[in-house]
């Protein structure tokens, strides 16, 4: 019966390592599920979910690395729908009892450069996605996280080239510390901003991905200092996987897919007693200095 399945299922998966990709049936994410695959030892021990927003795209993918001996899991995960990812989180709770041992938040959108939607459309739905949903992401999932797990942000050097581009005021508030409360007030005054069309006189630049990876990155930071005393010592990190040739760059990038993977990977696969690097943001596996 469907019962027992499901109950011999949940056997086999208890002991289990388990690690999610999120946004992962195309471009980095994909590169990503194939490099974290071949990279964790031994692969028996492991159940790695591709997950993304349309089932049968997502399918689709799985599909083609089980048929390339590689065994991913798939499972839907839309990270701006609340119930989506409540969904997952229920999902890891019965079938992981111990947790999730690596979690990659990857998915993302950004607008074409000569995209004709308003800029205050933009911005809406730029740092719903990047920001406010990849946020929720950690806030699901953070308590669900194994002892030594992995949470790896892929934001973007973009974030750091915005962080630059801010008013003398906005930079101060970035590059000190503050609460997720106030990054969001600030998330939401670009969003405010955008669509009235007065960015500048606040000192913001008017770039929606930038804002969105900067808001992501400086997020990462926050909660990396919240939980530095957790026992379960979970590494927090953010990175950038590079200049991809993926949709997202118009197929502009000079690096592949397993290339731009390389990054996220080592974070998620940094040695179990590993303490650093924690709470940075980090560029061709190196930490990159935020604010000089």
């Amino acid at each position: 019966s469907e019962r027992f399945i499901q109950s011999m299922q949940k056997l086999l998966s208890v002991n289990m390592k388990v690690a999610i990709v999120t946004g992962a049936n195309k471009g980095v994410g994909h590169g990503i599920v194939e490099r974290l695959i071949k990279c964790l030892t031994p692969p028996s021990d492991w159940h790695v979910y591709l997950t993304a927003r349309n089932v049968s795209l997502g399918h689709e993918a799985v599909d083609e690395f089980v048929k390339r001996g590689l065994p991913v899991k798939f499972h839907q995960l839309d990270i701006t729908d609340q119930k989506s990812r409540d969904k997952l989180a229920d999902y890891v709770k019965s079938n992981y009892p111990d947790g999730i041992n690596i979690l990659i938040n990857n998915a993302g959108i950004a607008y074409k450069t000569d995209s004709n939607a308003p800029f205050g459309e933009q911005a809406q739905v730029t740092l719903a996605t990047n920001y406010f949903a990849t946020l929720e992401m950690c806030n699901t999932f953070l308590p669900l996280m194994a002892k030594n797990s992995r949470l790896v942000n892929v934001s973007s050097i973009m974030s750091v080239v915005t962080l630059k581009k801010l008013g003398d005021e906005l930079y101060e508030k970035f590059v000190k510390p503050m609460t997720i409360e106030q990054l969001n007030d600030l998330m939401h005054d670009f969003i405010r901003r955008a669509a009235s069309g007065d960015l500048a006189s606040a000192g913001w630049p008017q770039m929606a991905y930038g804002v969105s990876k900067l808001g992501l990155t400086k997020a990462t930071f926050i909660l990396a200092e919240q939980l530095k005393d957790d026992p379960r010592r979970i590494l927090i990190n953010a990175c950038c996987p590079g200049y991809v040739n993926t949709d997202m760059t118009s197929h502009k990038g000079t690096k592949t897919i397993l290339e731009g993977a390389v990054t996220p990977v080592y974070l998620a696969t940094l040695p179990e007693d590993a303490t650093e690097p924690y709470g940075q943001m980090i560029s061709e596996c190196k930490p990159m200095d935020w604010c000089k």
